[in-house]
């Protein structure tokens, strides 16, 4: 009895609060006027008189109520971003580009996954169109084949997209000229390149690592799939003892790089170029859905340019599987195969999930990035 008393006198405490400071000053003034009503009893008329006491009362508590308010506003926000102000630049852009990575590649991995496989498979095609894929891949391998490798690629992207918008935020304050507030559009390609270098640089051998979980489980050119698929550091270690050492984990690192450099590049120049046109005049930058569209219009802008140098690192990357018998000696050997026995179709396999990935993945890593950077006080 005594508690659920209590309890409404809280509430209605924490209503009245609420409303009197919903109140506007002249609401206030206007219509919150104590009126007493009394008998003289002269002329046995009643007669009403207004009193402005509850009205100074009435703006006391506003205004106590108000200030009690914005006070605790003002603590949370620096409870909030307290911890952030220790933090140097460098490290915020490596926190909000290692998160911005995990959740773009798990919102997109059955498509990464999916792209793997139509780039790798030889003529004869074990997967073929996205809906009869994903069916296959359901069948054979129940949910976990849609996530298949994902765990590896999070391993990977995390420290890889980290670098890669770190590098990017470093090279472009290095490559900014005195006295100029931003990079004009050679120099910032030029940032974009150095970033994806260095982020490729460090982390390639992950990147090895998932493409083999990619395949190891697929059915491809009479590979039924193993029933127990190694770990990270199985596979590793199986590639470096058995496929040439330390060499083996950064096969396929050529066209890879040549890959990714323009690509990176491109990237990031077309996303600040499109984030510049959308943002409107009396803003610092544009809403979040155009942001995401930006990202999707320059992620596909630079894959559809780049995307047979990421076919060629794909087959470069499981040469000397057994389960795939392709053996190529060089970058330069790989591509005379494939165009030999595929033709210029092979450099586009996996093209079409390729798009329906990139969109979503760039778009939702862009608004990541930023969200993050925001929240940790770097705007």
């Amino acid at each position: 009895m005594i508690n659920n008393l209590l309890i409404s006198l809280i509430q209605l405490q924490k209503y009245f609060t609420m409303f009197i400071h919903s109140l506007k000053p002249n609401d206030i003034n206007s219509n919150s006027k104590h009126t007493s009503i009394y008998s003289d009893g002269k002329d046995g008329k009643i007669n009403q008189v207004s009193d402005s006491r509850f009205t100074g009362w009435i703006s006391s508590v506003s205004e106590s109520s108000s200030a009690s308010l914005k006070s605790q506003e003002t603590e949370a926000h620096l409870a909030q971003r307290h911890w952030t102000f220790i933090l140097s630049p460098a490290i915020k852009h490596l926190i909000a580009g290692g998160i911005a990575g995990a959740v773009s590649r798990t919102v997109v991995s059955p498509l990464e996954r999916m792209k793997i496989l139509f780039q790798i498979q030889g003529v004869n095609a074990a997967y073929s169109g996205i809906g009869p894929t994903l069916v296959k891949m359901w069948r054979e391998e129940g949910v976990i084949g849609f996530l298949r490798g994902n765990g590896t690629n999070v391993v990977r992207i995390v420290p890889y997209s980290a670098t890669q918008f770190a590098a990017y935020e470093k090279y472009k304050r290095l490559l900014l000229e005195e006295g100029k507030k931003e990079l004009d559009a050679p120099r910032r390609l030029t940032a974009g390149a150095l970033a994806g270098i260095t982020s490729v640089a460090c982390t390639y051998p992950l990147d090895i690592v998932r493409t083999r979980l990619s395949v190891q489980s697929a059915s491809l050119s009479g590979n039924e799939g193993q029933k127990k698929l190694p770990g990270i550091a199985s596979t590793m270690k199986i590639i470096y003892v058995t496929e040439g050492g330390i060499v083996a984990l950064y096969r396929g690192l050529g066209p890879t790089l040549l890959g990714v450099a323009p690509y990176v590049a491109l990237n990031f120049h077309s996303y600040e170029v499109l984030r510049k046109y959308f943002t409107p005049v009396d803003r610092t930058s544009p809403p979040v859905a155009q942001k995401l569209l930006c990202g999707a219009l320059a992620g596909s802008f630079a894959q559809t340019i780049t995307y047979p140098l990421d076919v060629l690192r794909r087959r470069m990357q499981v040469t000397g599987m057994k389960e795939l018998e392709y053996q190529y000696k060089n970058t330069w050997d790989a591509l005379t195969q494939l165009l030999k026995g595929e033709g210029i179709r092979g450099l586009y396999k996996g093209m079409v999930p390729n798009y329906l990935k990139v969109a979503p993945a760039i778009s939702v890593s862009f608004v990541t990035y930023e969200a993050c950077k925001e929240f940790m006080g770097d705007d």
